[in-house]
């Protein structure tokens, strides 16, 4: 009579087939990125180098940042070349209307995302991206920005400070004054025509539309020129 419990070789070959299914499936959840500045998806740009008009205060250089502490070896902003130029576009249009880009944040290093989300408490990981996926910073498609008087050369007073974990930072926040509203809507403006795309939990983080285009990196600033 022939028995109906499997076979050790039978138990051996369904446990490693489901070991590959779980490895497959890691893999395919898990962000491709590279760690290479030759690697193709890598056009980044500095855009201070495209335009000296466009300034910078980059928080993660400095302790003025919602991790109290530097993040970033190099105050610089780097996006992959189309969503440099199209900011370049974007910078030309608000020019006209008396205002400048003050850029806080562009390329983000995976390394440092993954810093974030592991030092971040979990109740507050609304506002921080899952490294697991990585993000559109990751990608160099993703920029934080304000705008600054071209008049007097200082940062604009928007409805709140950059990196505010509120309500009140809401693209949309119907709380914001006249003027606020007037600056919220130039910056958006003329960032949207261009091919960007508001967060609409974050008033100054604009995400570019091709970013699907690209992969994760984890490029130090040190290796971009």
């Amino acid at each position: 009579m022939a028995s109906n419990t499997p076979s050790l070789s039978t138990h051996r070959h369904s446990t490693r087939t489901r070991w590959l299914v779980v490895c497959v499936v890691v893999v395919l959840c898990s962000p491709t990125f590279s760690q290479s500045h030759k690697d193709e998806s890598n056009d980044l740009v500095e855009i201070v180098k495209l335009d000296s008009t466009v300034r910078i205060d980059v928080r993660y250089a400095s302790t003025n940042n919602f991790m109290k502490r530097k993040m970033y070896s190099q105050a610089r902003v780097f996006l992959q070349r189309p969503a440099a130029e199209a900011l370049m576009r974007a910078h030309a249009k608000i020019r006209k209307a008396g205002f400048g880009l003050l850029l806080f944040d562009g390329y983000r290093p995976w390394s440092v995302t993954k810093k974030f989300w592991d030092e971040t408490p979990p109740a507050q990981r609304k506002y921080v991206a899952n490294p697991k996926y990585g993000s559109k910073h990751n990608r160099g498609c993703a920029i934080d920005l304000s705008l600054y008087d071209l008049r007097t050369g200082k940062e604009v007073a928007m409805q709140t400070e950059y990196d505010n974990f509120t309500t009140k930072a809401a693209a949309d926040y119907p709380g914001a004054t006249d003027a606020q509203r007037r600056l919220r809507w130039i910056l958006r403006d003329a960032m949207e025509s261009e091919g960007f795309k508001v967060n609409p939990d974050e008033w100054w983080h604009f995400d570019y539309k091709d970013w699907r285009n690209y992969r994760v990196l984890d490029i130090p600033f040190e290796q971009l020129k």
